[in-house]
């Protein structure tokens, strides 16, 4: 964290207002140095709109004007009870992401934030929910990045909402092989008793969001949905800043 706070002061103090993306266009900081252009051009952002899948928020290109299941959740036995993203995992948000996630690109964090308070805020408070829960890294995943994505993003969401943050509810306690190299099939069987719980005697039908960066199948989301409701949970919904498409 102290690393974090060290990085972004440099940043708020030598960075110029250019985009991170283009490295050409007008962007302060407060935008998450992403410029309007690169934001609504070719390979903006998508912004994950009905038609959607009513589980797991997959989006579909369609007429469809009723609820509908997708096959991606008829294949799984899915442990939440929705799951919603802002946006698709394309194009600059897929960059941003990518850098934020693995190069340290701290900078991007007010730009994706941003999109999952956008969409996720209006949802949330139609409902009271006990606390927003981060998908937990690995440890020596955790070393190895110096932050959770997930924690973080959640703590965006938390201000923005008000709803409390609890991140030591969950552990993960076996390294898992990369969900984003593995098919469909093995990806449920990969995160198979991955997590942990670890917090009070029992969850006393808590009501809890979890939250993280990206969604593709759900399985993770499933795995520590599993745990949370296993340990009293009553309601587990997911919250992610983008949703990815696997081929069935």
């Amino acid at each position: 964290m102290k690393t974090f706070a060290l990085m972004e002061q440099i940043l708020a103090f030598v960075y110029p207002d250019v985009c991170q993306i283009c490295e050409h266009g007008f962007a302060p900081r407060r935008e998450g140095y992403v410029c309007g252009p690169c934001r609504l051009g070719a390979q903006g952002v998508r912004r994950i709109e009905p038609p959607f899948c009513h589980c797991c928020g997959l989006p579909f290109e369609g007429a469809i004007t009723v609820a509908f299941t997708c096959a991606n959740c008829l294949g799984q036995d899915l442990h939440f009870r929705s799951a919603r993203s802002a946006v698709e995992f394309t194009g600059v948000v897929r960059e941003a992401i990518h850098g934020y996630k693995y190069n340290h690109k701290i900078w991007f964090e007010t730009f994706l934030a941003a999109l999952l308070v956008e969409a996720a805020r209006p949802h949330l408070s139609r409902e009271d929910w006990d606390f927003l829960v981060p998908i937990p890294l690995h440890w020596m995943k955790r070393l190895e990045r110096s932050f959770n994505q997930a924690a973080r993003l959640a703590r965006e969401l938390s201000r923005a909402t008000g709803i409390p943050v609890h991140d030591r509810l969950l552990k993960r306690v076996r390294r898992t092989k990369v969900q984003a190299r593995l098919p469909r099939q093995a990806r449920a069987e990969n995160v198979k008793g991955a997590f942990a719980y670890r917090g009070p005697a029992s969850l006393a039908e808590a009501r809890l969001v979890l939250i993280d960066d990206v969604m593709t199948t759900g399985a993770t989301a499933s795995a520590c949905a599993k745990v949370l409701r296993q340990n009293g949970a009553r309601v587990v919904d997911v919250w992610t800043v983008a949703r990815n498409r696997l081929k069935l």
